[in-house]
């Protein structure tokens, strides 16, 4: 699998690296989860609907969701 990150999600990762380092290592987490198996593990993965097809969330807390596309 690919690995692309938008130039956002690179600022936002910087942001919780700074702020609070535990959700940045629960965010990193969830990356390695997402290239193992982007439809199941950690983060309850789930298909975003409205978006796309192959567009899917994992959830970094009950506020922050991790939004990827699994490129199929």
């Amino acid at each position: 699998m690919r690995l692309v990150f938008d130039p956002h999600a690179l600022d936002d990762l910087r942001y919780w690296v700074r702020v609070d380092r535990k959700r940045a290592k629960k965010i990193l987490d969830l990356v390695d989860s997402v290239l193992l198996d982007p439809f199941s593990g950690i983060g309850k993965p789930e298909p975003l609907k409205h978006l796309s097809s192959s567009a899917w969330s994992r959830r970094v807390d009950h506020e922050h969701r991790l939004v990827y596309n699994s490129g199929r």
